[in-house]
């Protein structure tokens, strides 16, 4: 078992090595685990996953493989709300009672019957023996009791009959393929950085101040200047139209920046870049600032990251007055062009779903002009262009 653990791991995407897998089967032989199962999970999690961002898929493969769990069975998909799944009173029967209460009759009939019912029922329900709810002997629900069934929403374990457990991951939100948080994005621009001492000494620097001593034969501190992140990122963010559905990833890519670069500057566009941006999407009108001065402003040494969906006309990029807003001299090509030839780091990250992108012809037509330099708004995406901009 151990072994098919450790194969289904690898082709689940996991870098688990033999090293670690070895190690792991040590500590279990040394009994660490004390045969609990919560126990030995967080065990065998922190011998084979070094990176957060695949616990959702050790979470998927430990539930296969030691608690027999099936993947969600497509096409059966319905928002359980929370209230339904308290646990008011948690119902207590009698073997006799127990002995009574008939099973389905099997997975494929579960189910079947799981989705009828998911289709038809309208609220919450405690008690019974027909509807999803709490403390009964339903099928279906929690804190109740039925020798074959589908345990949902239960914070635990209770007879252990369950055939299936539908609930919410904890690590979900985790993995590579999904949208991020705020943290995760701080911790995938972690790897953007170049440190140097700069600026004045103000940092006690121990070994000289040994060393000085020591020589000298009285105190003699020394200082140094502070180690500090030398990467300087200008980012770019389209707003308005299309992007509204993406403010929240946005948002959170903005605030983690902001916290992790010390040199960071930011302006905003619409749909593709013309001869100015803005600071103020309130003033936008009022306070434009040209293309021109931004490019003249910060040197080339600069990492620039756009964010858009590049969801517009293909016009809009490639014509003179395709612009939606006013008149542009010169097409948005144009000025993509100028700016990459300034700043030769350069990404762009779309929080649109990768598998859409082929459906967008502007889309494609901007993965060209940045050379196939763009990116998916997520962990396995933002990684990948940070690869790209320390080349």
């Amino acid at each position: 078992m151990f072994l098919r653990f450790f194969y289904e791991l690898k082709q689940s995407g996991i870098p688990v090595s033999v090293k670690e897998y070895l190690l792991f089967l040590e500590a279990v032989d040394s009994g660490i685990a004390d045969k609990k199962i919560d126990t030995f999970y967080y065990l065998s999690r922190a011998s084979l996953v070094k990176d957060e961002r695949h616990l959702d898929k050790f979470d998927r493969v430990f539930g296969h493989v030691f608690r027999g769990l099936e993947s969600l069975i497509e096409g059966i998909e319905a928002e359980i709300p929370e209230e339904w799944l308290r646990a008011l009173a948690e119902r207590l029967l009698t073997e006799e009672e127990k002995a009574q209460i008939e099973a389905l009759g099997g997975w494929d009939k579960i189910m079947e019957e799981l989705k009828k019912r998911l289709q038809e029922q309208k609220g919450r329900h405690e008690g019974g023996s027909k509807w999803i709810g709490t403390g009964g002997t339903s099928p279906f629900g929690a804190y109740g009791y039925n020798p074959e069934g589908v345990r949902i929403g239960q914070d635990g374990n209770r007879n252990f009959r369950a055939v299936k457990v539908w609930d919410r991951r904890d690590y979900k939100d985790l993995d590579g393929e999904v949208e991020l948080g705020t943290r995760n994005i701080k911790l995938a621009l972690g790897r953007l950085r170049r440190f140097a001492r700069q600026g004045a000494a103000e940092e006690l620097d121990l070994d000289k101040t040994i060393k000085g001593t020591a020589h000298k034969g009285y105190l003699d501190i020394a200082f140094r200047p502070e180690r500090r992140n030398t990467v300087k990122v200008l980012l770019f963010f389209d707003v308005g139209g299309s992007m509204d559905y993406h403010i929240r990833e946005c948002e959170e890519l903005f605030s983690a920046a902001r916290s992790e670069f010390k040199h960071m500057d930011y302006y905003y566009f619409h749909n593709c870049l013309y001869e100015s941006v803005w600071r103020k999407n309130q003033r936008r009108w009022d306070e434009r600032v040209p293309t021109y001065e931004v490019m003249n402003t910060y040197p080339a040494d600069y990492k620039v990251i756009f964010v858009g969906d590049a969801a517009m006309s293909p016009y809009e990029i490639i014509m003179p007055g395709g612009a939606v807003e006013y008149w542009n001299e010169e097409s948005g090509q144009v000025w993509l062009q100028r700016v990459l030839a300034v700043y030769k780091h350069a990404v762009w990250l779309n929080p649109m779903t990768e598998r859409y992108w082929n459906g967008t012809q502007s889309l494609k037509l901007i993965q060209q002009i940045v050379g196939n330099r763009m990116y998916p708004l997520t962990l396995n995406g933002i990684d990948a262009a940070i690869t790209e901009l320390l080349r």
